[in-house]
């Protein structure tokens, strides 16, 4: 790694919340075998990782991939001092992810009507009649809950977000009880001056994250915006698999190893070992039958 330069108004230290285990590999069409997921999990803990979102009890009916979540949080080892956080839809899913011994959850909110009716089902107010009694619940069983919203800066469907809507949501889920909320650039397409704009619409960073798709480009300099807005957790997904689902313009995520790169590059610490992520993406690469879209792993995997 190269000398770093640091940059003005920036953390001395970043959280990577890693998401490829579960929404890296979701947007996967050929189900990826349950050790390889296991393995997978495993990399990215020796790797420095402190928290891993793992998988998702959605119905199978939904996301095939993630049919096995059961079956992975047995199968997986849990390094002490890393957390596995498991996305939870509803109560049912609550249910599983408490018979499993999860201790976090994350609960996943639209931003947008059309998202919120294609995605779960629910318009934008009655959304939260799942959330609460889920968010309820698993307070009472001491678990931390995380809340995602997506479509926080466009809708494929409406086309921009209103940055108010964007603050509604995101506080009632706040409000609920959840440690953090994620905001979500489902479809990527958010620019710097639209992430400053929105965090500052919060009220500044507080419990906020980041959870950029790199769709236009834009996901390193949008993470870079939100880091001197005062953010200090960023989602990634290690390669930068992913997508969603239920959104088709939905590219991948933010590659993990881009963004060590550019964060260590500044010399912000996030206790990551990015040849280790490099070997992970190339070894993943291979069982996925492509290479890795990151360009950071492309840059530094070998030549053959």
């Amino acid at each position: 790694m190269r000398e770093p330069y640091r940059m003005g108004g920036l953390p001395d230290r970043v959280t990577v919340y890693e998401v490829g285990p579960r929404d890296g590999l979701q947007n996967e069409s050929a189900v990826v075998p349950v050790e390889v997921k296991a393995e997978f999990v495993a990399r990215l803990a020796a790797a420095g990782h402190t928290v891993i979102e793992a998988t998702s009890f959605v119905h199978p009916k939904w996301v095939p991939q993630l049919a096995d979540a059961a079956e992975l949080l047995t199968t997986m080892e849990r390094v002490p001092g890393v957390r596995y956080p498991v996305l939870v839809p509803n109560e049912r899913g609550l249910d599983r992810a408490l018979e499993h011994g999860v201790t976090e959850i994350a609960v996943f909110a639209s931003a947008t009507e059309t998202f919120a009716a294609k995605n779960l089902n629910r318009t934008l107010e009655s959304q939260f009649e799942m959330f609460e009694p889920v968010v309820g619940r698993a307070l009472e069983h001491g678990l931390r809950v995380r809340a995602y919203v997506s479509m926080c800066f466009g809708d494929p469907w409406e086309g921009p977000t209103p940055v108010a809507q964007v603050v509604e949501v995101g506080r009632r889920l706040l409000d609920l009880g959840c440690y953090e909320l994620s905001l979500g650039d489902t479809i990527g397409v958010g620019t710097p001056g639209h992430v400053g704009a929105l965090i500052e619409a919060f009220g500044g960073p507080g419990r906020l994250a980041v959870h950029f798709h790199d769709t236009y480009g834009q996901a390193l300099a949008n993470t870079l915006a939100a880091l001197r807005a005062g953010v200090t957790v960023v989602d990634a997904s290690t390669g930068g698999i992913g997508g969603c689902p239920y959104a088709e313009s939905a590219t991948g995520n933010l590659a993990t190893e881009d963004l060590v790169w550019m964060l260590h590059g500044l010399g912000v610490e996030t206790g990551l070992n990015l040849q280790a992520l490099v070997e992970t993406s190339t070894w993943l690469a291979a069982r996925l039958g492509r290479p890795s879209p990151s360009r950071v792993v492309q840059a530094l995997s070998p030549r053959k």
